[in-house]
């Protein structure tokens, strides 16, 4: 008796986050490297300073409404697997799989391998043998570099790491996100005091709703109508992108205190906090940068936030102040802020694959708990393919199939909010999803609209994203036939 309940000891999840650790997890994976570069590219895109703060401010709100709507999801179902239990239970285990299918080939790992791609771009600035053009093998159309083999490096560390069990994770989770969130509050401060000192914040903001496009000659561009529409909704795949990740704490709800309660209120506080510091950051941009400017400018001020070198924004506003050293402090910042991103990911990830395999949707063996209590057998299934996918290293390529995925299930997901309203009306529901149903629908209008612009203007892309989690439902009945033979 004694050694039976030692085994089940070892085989459970242990309760060990409490709110301050899952709100952590919330906002150390949401903030990676996307807010320190994908402004450049929507600077570029709406030429606006009024456009580009409304960019991010909806992007903040969309993100809030729909972490209150998993709120309430999140007190019904406080078990490991989060999302993919909220789909199944109220669309059946196709659709469930085929949420965890497009988690595993393209959603979370893809999102691992771009983070881990931009981890290394930013140790290459201390080691250059990491760039991307230090080939060393040629495979094809795969390219193996050193930087893709020390991104691939970075994810078996963090997978040891994790494996070693829920307090490793944590730890390594709320010192590295303490860290960014420091950095990035003193680079906000400091940037927006010089810049209502000098004036410029006041500049950009003149005319700040005459958009315009501008091309890479420099070309500028007037947009109105449908035109602006566009760009606003392509544009938003880059801030969308950085926001994203905020619903891998109901993946480990097996293992936080008090789930009901707590993972409702990490949702709402994390991504909160995370929608202020990215709308600020921007401000402190524009207030040591110019919005516009021109690629053939030699110094930083010339080029702007538009064309700011390589896309880095950060980097360039830091220099400002600091220097050529910016460019070493900005590398250090992103190195631990995508660090430690990758860490709640691949933390969270594994406990999704976990429970499909105890649903028999996933490799058998995902579903046994190592002697540390955690899923060792999903985290290396889950770096394995990460690593796959880091050797593509197209940065640009994996944002758009990750963030596209990832909207068409967070609508699916609040879908079912209304779904499970209807058909359980009486179900244990200690949280209830704030403004219902008038916040849920608007989530679900305003995204289902992005996501069209986005099939339209990046339509190869997108649709890769659709053909990925479209093949899910083959592998489902193949592998319901093979647990039938």
């Amino acid at each position: 008796m004694a050694e039976q309940l030692l085994t089940e000891e070892k085989t459970d999840f242990k309760r060990s986050l409490s709110l301050l650790d899952s709100t952590l997890i919330v906002s150390g994976s949401m903030i990676g490297s996307g807010v320190f570069i994908v402004t450049a590219d929507m600077a570029r895109n709406l030429g606006s300073s009024g456009w580009l703060l409304m960019l991010w401010v909806l992007t903040g709100v969309l993100t809030v409404a729909a972490a209150l709507s998993y709120g309430e999801l999140a007190g019904m179902m406080p078990k490991a697997g989060g999302q993919y239990i909220y789909i199944q239970r109220a669309f059946g285990s196709l659709t469930g799989f085929v949420y965890g299918w497009t988690v595993f080939t393209v959603i979370q790992t893809g999102t691992i391998a771009a983070v881990a791609v931009a981890f290394t771009k930013y140790t290459a600035v201390f080691i250059p043998a990491l760039s991307p053009d230090n080939v060393l093998l040629v495979l094809g159309p795969i390219k193996i570099s050193a930087g893709s083999l020390f991104a691939i490096a970075s994810l078996v560390l963090l997978t040891w790491l994790n494996s070693r069990g829920v307090q490793s994770g944590k730890l390594i989770q709320n010192v590295f996100t303490s860290a960014k969130l420091l950095a990035l509050v003193g680079l906000i401060v400091v940037g927006i005091t010089l810049g209502l000192s000098t004036g410029l914040l006041g500049t950009n903001l003149e005319n700040a709703w005459e958009a315009s496009t501008a091309t890479a000659t420099g070309e500028v561009l007037p947009l109105t109508g449908m035109a602006l529409l566009l760009a606003f909704g392509t544009s938003m795949i880059g801030s969308l992108f950085s926001a994203d990740a905020w619903n891998n704490v109901t993946f480990i709800a097996g293992e936080i205190k008090n789930p009901r309660r707590n993972i409702p209120l990490a949702l709402f506080f994390g991504t909160v906090i995370v929608t202020v510091i990215y709308f600020l950051a921007n401000v402190s941009y524009l207030s040591l940068l110019p919005l516009k400017g021109s690629p053939l400018a030699t110094d930083i001020v010339g080029r702007g936030i538009q064309f700011a070198e390589a896309d880095r924004v950060a980097t360039a506003a830091v220099s400002t102040l600091f220097g050529n050293v910016a460019v070493a402090i900005m590398a250090v910042l992103i190195m631990i802020s995508t660090f430690g991103c990758n860490n709640g990911l691949i933390l969270a990830g594994a406990r999704l694959y976990y429970a499909m395999a105890k649903d028999g949707l996933f490799l058998k063996q995902g579903a046994e708990l190592n002697r540390n209590s955690v899923p060792g057998k999903a985290l290396w299934y889950q770096c394995i393919w990460g690593s796959l996918l880091c050797l593509s290293g197209k940065y640009g390529d994996l944002l758009d199939y990750c963030t596209f995925a990832s909207l068409i299930f967070y609508m699916i997901t609040i879908a079912g909010l209304f779904r499970l309203r209807r058909t359980e009306p009486s179900a244990e529901r200690p949280y209830r999803a704030f403004g219902y149903p008038i916040v849920p629908a608007l989530y679900i209008g305003a995204t289902l609209l992005i996501c069209v612009i986005l099939l339209y203007t990046k339509t190869f892309n997108t649709g890769m994203g659709l053909l990925i989690a479209g093949l899910g439902i083959p592998v489902y009945y193949l592998t319901k036939r093979s647990q039938k033979a």
